[in-house]
This record gives structure tokens, sequence and C-alpha cells, in this order.
């Protein structure tokens, strides 16, 4: 009967040390996102991200008197704000921000990509592309070039683009019915993942000489850092105390004839 109850208690006690290692888990991982914000506080056009969470009820370790389910805790991936950050003027010609929501194309050998870095230049065939020489799109899909030799290039808040009098382009500036549509693909672009087809952002306007700094606010950050790290502490403890309560029980129960 004492072997029994021994049992009991220390099962019921690896569901409250499983529920706080679960939890421990999904604070880890929305720390890495914490401290990748902060990193990128000064990335162009950085969207700030946190961290989604959702409850997992799994059958516990013994039924008998404890709790039906046990609730675990698990990352539901990741929320991303694309809410416009600071529009700085930098005065360069090809530097774009857009106001409002879009977002700029570009093209990959992976395929469409997208971006509110405007952090563009040209390359030596003069086509207007990223500062990792990817091709800036037009609202058709195709490529824009501009010849240097015809002057300064004027860009209106619609994107179109024009030397002199002629008018060499239009940048493209689109959107999506939902931002959930876009997933991370490095070096600060989106892909489409969904069978979602971009649309021109038709209430967009494209600054030129500006660039959108990140919406990162980086006061709100280290709180959630400071948070999260005493949330990771407490638990750490509440799940020390568990194991030093299982084991003071069991060896109390054990001596029980």
């Amino acid at each position: 009967m004492a072997k029994r109850r021994s049992r009991k208690v220390r099962l019921l006690m690896d569901n409250a040390l499983y529920v706080g290692l679960s939890r421990q888990v999904v604070l880890r991982r929305e720390m890495d996102i914490i401290a990748n914000n902060i990193a990128n506080l000064d990335t162009t056009g950085f969207k700030v991200e946190s961290i989604l969470q959702k409850e997992n009820p799994r059958a516990p370790a013994v039924t008998e008197g404890g709790p039906r389910p046990v609730k675990f805790v698990l990352a539901d991936g990741v929320a991303r704000d694309f809410r416009q950050g600071v529009l700085t003027t930098t005065g360069a010609p090809l530097d774009m921000a857009i106001e409002g929501e879009g977002f700029f194309q570009i093209q990959t050998p992976q395929g469409p990509r997208f971006t509110r870095d405007g952090r563009f230049t040209t390359d030596p065939s003069g086509r207007l592309v990223t500062q990792a020489g990817q091709p800036v799109l037009d609202e058709g899909g195709g490529e824009i070039t501009i010849d240097p030799e015809k002057g300064t290039v004027s860009i209106g808040a619609d994107g179109t683009m024009t030397q002199g009098s002629e008018q060499v382009g239009k940048v493209g500036m689109f959107d999506f019915a939902n931002a959930g549509a876009l997933s991370k693909a490095g070096d600060n672009l989106f892909r489409n993942v969904s069978n979602l087809q971009p649309q021109p952002a038709e209430s967009a306007r494209l600054r030129q000489g500006m660039l959108e700094g990140s919406n990162v606010k980086p006061v709100l950050e280290i709180t959630r850092m400071v948070e999260v790290s005493r949330a990771y502490e407490q638990t750490a403890k509440m799940m020390e105390s568990e194991a030093d309560l299982s084991r003071r029980s069991v060896e109390r129960l054990g001596r029980i004839q």
C-alpha cells in the first residue's frame, strides 16, 4: 500500500515538472525572439515579432486524484507586427520608403520576395537593385533600368520614375489581403506562403529620399526581456521545489509500514 501511494505521489509531482519544463522551453524561444528584435533595432524596415502560445492538453501520468487533463505550454508560431516604422530623410535619390501598407517586390533566384527595405541602388547595367544586387520589380513584375546619362531620377508618390520628361519605370508596391500570407525568407525579405496573390497597394505612397526604420520599441523589448527572465527563474524555482517535495514525500511514505 505504501509503495502504491509513493508511486502516485511521484507521478503527480512528475506532471508538475513536465508542465514546468514545457513552460521553460517556450520562455527560451520567447527570449530568442526578443533578442532578435533588439538586434534589429536599426535594421531598415524590420518588423517586430512576438511568440504565440497555446495549451496542449495531454493525459496525465496518473489519473487517480490528479487533474484531467494536464495542460502543457507550446509555442504556436511567431506573430509579426507590420505597423509602419518612422520615416527618416536620407536625401539619397534611390532610397525609398512606403508610407502606408505595402511592400516592394524583389526578384531572387528562389522567386519573388517582398520587403519594406528601400535601400536601392543600380548595378553596372543600370538596373534598380537591392543592396544584395537583386532586381526591384515594377508594377507589372518587370525589371527597372535607369540610364545615368539622362539625368537625375524623380519618383512620384505612386512610384512613377522619370528622368527629365521621360518616364523610365514605375516601382511596384504590393499588398496582401492577409499579412499572414508572408513568412520570413532571410535578408529582410518575405515570401508568399499562401495561395493569395499580391495586389497593387492602392493607398500606399512612395517617399523618395527616405527610409523606414524598424518598428521595434527598445524600452518595451527590454521590459519584455526582464519579464521573461524572471518568469524563467520562477519556473525553475517551482520545479526545484516540486522535485524536492517529491523526494521528501517518497522518503517519508517509504518508511510507513
